[in-house]
């Protein structure tokens, strides 16, 4: 889609363009993949690249789309935006007040919608859309995101069937859209996932088209003090939505990680390294936070003679689908603990420490003693949030010599995917929000109370800098603006 235009036909006598996409706005109406998500940072020009796709097929009588956002007061501005866009479109067009969707002379619809809580994806239960698109993905749950494929089908012979998302960085689906748009291959590269189902295979690919304020030359001619005013946003706020950084983002709770040491100075700065062998003489942890329908997780730990941490492996039962358990019994786990350590820790002392809720034997044998029987035994853990959460962030501070009290080895890819997309809970602020998938936190918690360090202040790495009007090239393939 070039442009939008009204054809000549009973809708409009002259041919007229009112609306045109912007070069990046082109680069994702083009794309042919089942899933594109657009963005990655402020000013992009998404919503409108949103509600311009719906119109695609809209000559369609039988054609429906839906447009989401979170919350349906959250919808207010897509509609109004729609109303300066389609009405000049479509004259004929009528929006819908009370039902909140727009209908074409052709008959074709548009809905908008949205899911406050994730039971109410279950309104849209027997509906069918050809064209379902999300506006701020990052505000949605996977649940909510993925129930709709189901949705997804033509309504007659055809239409084309698919599903486009915008966002900026930062929400509680952070997360899940990073690991299922940004790091799963650079931007602009098709991403393939294959099914087997019954026998047969099946493909589907995505793809992200990142997007910046310094891509929508209409809204900084309009407003060349856009930058400006990004610019001055608290640190972590600014790096999202100007620059796209999908490493830093309001309402996270670890802002001290760091995993992209060449965008600084000094390139000691990051929390994930290579493994190596850890020496005999190092002190060993192993941490359980248990799950079933919800991941379970198990983390060891090493301590070297200057107290800091290294977490050289895991053991994470999720299927593969955000926060999702794998169903393994207490007895299935203790069993692939002991396998693991008999293949890889013979001969040496691990000590185990676990959430006290484990030792529960009010509905019969206990987690604990479950375990105790396959030779895996656990200390109860210190489980106090705060003082616990205020731990992780001593560990993870970075002191004046570039150095963490705790690194990752980049093998224990669990940890890397969960812990920086953890944000704060709405209510209780001090807190992180249990909602998420914080399995791996809760179980690393328990090890940093078990070796407690006293405060420590975050030191801030210094930044190369870096002009992003003056690059051809701005985004580098985590998404964000290279530095």
């Amino acid at each position: 889609m070039s442009n939008l235009t009204i054809p000549k036909t009973k809708i409009a006598d002259t041919n007229r363009v009112v609306w045109q996409p912007q070069p990046r706005q082109r680069d994702f109406m083009v794309r042919p993949e089942y899933e594109a998500l657009y963005g990655g940072a402020a000013g992009g020009g998404k919503s409108d690249a949103l509600l311009a796709e719906a119109l695609r097929q809209v000559h369609i009588p039988y054609y429906r789309a839906i447009l989401f956002r979170k919350t349906f007061p959250e919808c207010s501005e897509l509609i109004d935006r729609s109303i300066e866009i389609y009405k000049k479109a479509f004259p004929s067009a009528r929006y819908n007040d009370n039902k909140h969707f727009w209908q074409f002379p052709s008959g074709a619809k548009i809905y908008f919608g949205s899911m406050q809580h994730k039971k109410d994806r279950t309104k849209y239960q027997g509906k069918r859309y050809d064209f379902i698109g999300f506006d701020e993905l990052t505000h949605f749950e996977f649940d909510e995101y993925s129930y709709m494929f189901s949705r997804n089908r033509p309504g007659g012979p055809g239409t084309r069937v698919y599903i486009r998302a915008t966002t900026n960085p930062g929400g509680i689906g952070h997360g899940w859209v990073k690991d299922r748009f940004i790091t799963a291959a650079p931007p602009m590269t098709p991403i393939r996932t294959e099914f087997d189902i019954g026998g047969k295979k099946y493909i589907r690919y995505r793809v992200f088209v990142p997007a910046s304020v310094f891509d929508n030359k209409i809204l900084l001619e309009n407003d060349p003090n856009y930058v400006a005013s990004l610019g001055m946003l608290p640190e972590a706020e600014m790096k999202a939505l100007l620059y796209g950084d999908w490493d830093s983002f309001s309402g996270q709770v670890f802002s001290e990680w760091k995993n992209d040491p060449a965008h600084y100075v000094d390139q000691r700065w990051t929390h994930v390294i290579e493994p190596f062998p850890i020496p005999k003489e190092w002190r060993r942890f192993r941490s359980f936070d248990f799950g079933y329908a919800r991941p379970f997780s198990v983390g060891w730990w090493a301590i070297d003679y200057d107290g800091i941490a290294y977490r050289y492996r895991e053991l994470y039962g999720c299927t593969g689908e955000p926060n999702k358990g794998i169903k393994w019994t207490p007895l299935q786990i203790a069993k692939k603990i002991r396998d693991i350590e008999g293949k890889y820790e013979k001969g040496r002392h691990i000590s185990g420490i676990a959430d006290p809720s484990i030792w529960d034997a009010s509905r019969g044998e206990s987690i604990a003693a479950t375990m105790e029987k396959q030779g895996v035994y656990w200390e109860p853990a210190d489980n106090d949030r705060i003082s616990g959460k205020m731990q992780f962030h001593y560990r993870l501070a970075f002191g004046d010599d570039g150095r963490p009290m705790t690194y990752i080895f980049r093998t224990c890819k669990s940890f890397i995917r969960t812990i920086p997309n953890l944000v704060y809970d709405e209510l209780d602020v001090e807190d992180v929000d249990t909602d998420q998938e914080d399995h791996i936190y809760d179980e690393a918690r328990y090890f940093y109370q078990m070796n407690p360090l006293p405060p420590r202040k975050h030191v801030e790495p210094k930044v190369k800098p870096y002009n992003p009007l003056e690059t051809e090239e701005p985004v580098s393939r985590y998404g964000f603006m290279k530095l």
